[in-house]
């Protein structure tokens, strides 16, 4: 039986709305979640704080639905975030762990809204904390909600769970011989805009000092992986 040690004492994991899906198209693939939230609660187990962002891609994609003002469907897009927040929860709940939801927009009948102290107490008490709604504001991705909120818990690291194995040169799906990092600097991602998250998310974590580790959810043991700090994806940092 092999010994897992974890590397880090508080995590901020980043979901995509996609890793949510699994092979469907749209929506929310439940199996895939208990497994991804199996991975999480692996990490609690081994005295690890968690707080989750999660994205809403599976549902919508504001900034790519032409035929809807911009700011409208990031209010949309918000939502979405919400309702997998409540999924993720749920299957949290299921394997037996304390959880609650923070909502950047007031849902009160569904989730707590989000308050620093509240989310410190609960983290600090063990339970997994997950933010929902971005940073409560349009034009801002759950990326940079996901750096806002890393560097206001004080999380050790980012741990960006992707449908890539890394940060490359190129997009992998487009260009064949794409290289893959092991490492890579903030400056170097914002100056050869290597898009693995957007500029404000990234100059966030540079400024704030937070490391991003990035790697695939095609196999979610990958976040434990990542929490007991084996070489997998890629670790991009100042």
């Amino acid at each position: 039986m092999v010994f897992l040690k974890p590397k880090y004492n508080r995590v901020l994991l980043k979901l995509s709305g996609e890793a949510l899906s699994g092979n469907k198209e749209h929506g929310i693939d439940f199996p895939t979640v208990v497994s991804i939230c199996e991975s999480v609660e692996k990490c609690c187990s081994l005295g690890v704080e968690v707080g989750i962002v999660v994205g809403g891609g599976n549902f919508l994609r504001g900034h790519a639905t032409l035929e809807i003002d911009r700011i409208r469907a990031d209010h949309m897009g918000m939502l979405a975030t919400a309702i997998n927040s409540l999924g993720v929860a749920s299957a949290l709940e299921k394997l037996g762990v304390v959880v609650r939801v923070q909502t950047a927009i007031s849902m009160r009948q569904f989730a707590e809204p989000y308050i620093r102290s509240k989310a410190l107490s609960h983290m600090n008490k063990g339970r997994v904390v997950i933010f929902g709604c971005g940073t409560g504001n349009p034009l801002f991705s759950t990326d940079t909600a996901a750096s806002l909120r890393a560097a206001e818990v004080e999380a050790d690291i980012i741990l960006k769970a992707t449908t890539v194995d890394g940060v490359y040169d190129g997009d992998p799906k487009v260009k064949k011989n794409a290289v893959k990092y092991k490492k890579v600097s903030f400056q170097d991602v914002l100056t050869n805009n290597l898009g693995f998250m957007d500029s404000t998310a990234a100059s966030l974590c540079r400024d704030n000092k937070i490391s991003v580790l990035v790697f695939s959810i095609k196999d979610p043991f990958n976040i434990v992986r990542a929490v007991c700090g084996e070489d997998i994806g890629t670790l991009v940092e100042v």
